[in-house]
């Protein structure tokens, strides 16, 4: 399977995408992809960085060689962006802030915290399982992690539903480097990687950025405090993952929102309709140029996989979650992940009159779709 741009390993090089706006690639230690997009954006007090990536020694001694090679120093920073709660964006931040005194910016909702079976992905299932990140993680961090997963795996007991999964998922122990990527996550709240958020922005916010104003677009879906910045002096649009050029964001099942696709339905629709930009800087991938075309496109993707499901719910009748998961993913993405996604996209088809549920004797939600 060819390797999809959001896959591809960091490079080396800088490039400037636009005015005072420059492309930094760092390499990150997750499944599904290569490399996560730093922007930095100057002017004349210094720097702005958006999405520091992952935290570790590995990824924050990369960064300050690429500023290097832009002339720049981690001194030269006072602001720090973080477009959402997941450790490849906002892993550096912490450091960032305390070596230069820089203020972090982010959404009012930003958290990330032990909360059970928040599946932190990037990556749909099917691009989690179409690619294996070549890299891995820091040392310190990867021994942290296995001392974790001894201390705290616990599997659910007969009859229970698994870990509180609201499907009631199987209590299979998962791989161990998913086992590894999700303590990591659950974890990294509490470690001195977490940032401070010293400066809270909602919808329509202005931030004075690379000398001009960008708009603060809350775009939730992927995570609840997902932020996109527009640039329309420039015509930019800094997309983080709610609009990736090749591959599509997760979605989790598992959510505040009682439709986290339909949340994502509804920002994807508020992105697309924005007609001044001319260039797109996602987080993961080479920047593009159609916002609204590809807003589009993420959608059909998905009306796509809801028509499946109701074609699977016509084979099978009433059916765990679990049974249409594994009829919607090939064997090798079956798992809680998948589990996730396809729970989403069935309360999104309920919740549209589409579906009716009932939980079973065991404790398990069966779906009809047929």
């Amino acid at each position: 399977m060819a390797t999809k741009q959001e896959q591809e390993p960091a490079k080396k090089d800088i490039t400037e995408v636009a005015d005072n706006v420059l492309r930094l690639e760092l390499d990150i230690s997750m499944p599904g992809l290569g490399h996560v997009n730093c922007y930095a954006l100057t002017d004349n007090d210094g720097v702005a960085l958006v999405d520091p990536g992952l935290p570790g020694p590995a990824t924050y001694d990369t960064l300050v060689s690429r500023l290097k090679q832009a002339q720049l120093g981690v001194k030269d920073i006072h602001t720090v962006i973080v477009t959402h709660s997941h450790p490849d964006h906002f892993g550096g931040a912490a450091r960032l802030a305390k070596e230069s005194g820089a203020k972090v910016i982010g959404h009012a909702n930003f958290s990330f915290g032990p909360r059970t079976h928040h599946d932190h992905a990037e990556a749909s299932v099917d691009d989690l399982a179409a690619h294996e990140a070549s890299h891995s993680l820091d040392e310190e961090a990867t021994e942290v992690l296995k001392k974790a997963i001894v201390s705290n795996y616990q599997p659910a007991k007969q009859g229970e539903r698994s870990k509180g999964t609201p499907w009631g998922g199987a209590s299979a122990k998962p791989p161990m480097g998913l086992l590894l990527k999700w303590r990591f996550f659950q974890l990294i709240g509490k470690s001195k990687w977490y940032p401070t958020i010293s400066d809270h922005v909602v919808d329509g916010d202005v931030l004075k950025l690379a000398g001009r104003d960008w708009f603060v677009k809350h775009t939730p879906g992927h995570t609840e405090d997902h932020i996109c910045l527009h640039d329309p002096e420039r015509r930019l649009f800094l997309a983080g993952d709610h609009i990736l050029p090749t591959i599509t964001p997760h979605i989790s099942g598992v959510s505040d929102r009682a439709d986290p696709l339909n949340t994502f339905f509804e920002s994807l629709d508020r992105v697309g309709e924005i007609t001044d930009v001319d260039n797109v800087l996602p987080a993961h991938g080479h920047p593009f140029d159609d916002l609204t075309q590809r807003a589009q496109a993420i959608k059909q993707h998905h009306f796509e996989r809801l028509d499946k499901l109701k074609s699977i719910g016509a084979e099978l009748g009433p059916a765990t979650v679990t049974n249409f998961s594994q009829k919607l993913f090939r064997e090798r993405s079956w798992g809680a992940m998948a589990e996730s996604e396809t729970y989403a996209h069935l309360e999104y088809l309920r919740l549209a009159g589409d579906a009716e549920c009932h939980e079973s004797d065991d404790h398990k939600l069966v779906y009809a779709t047929g």
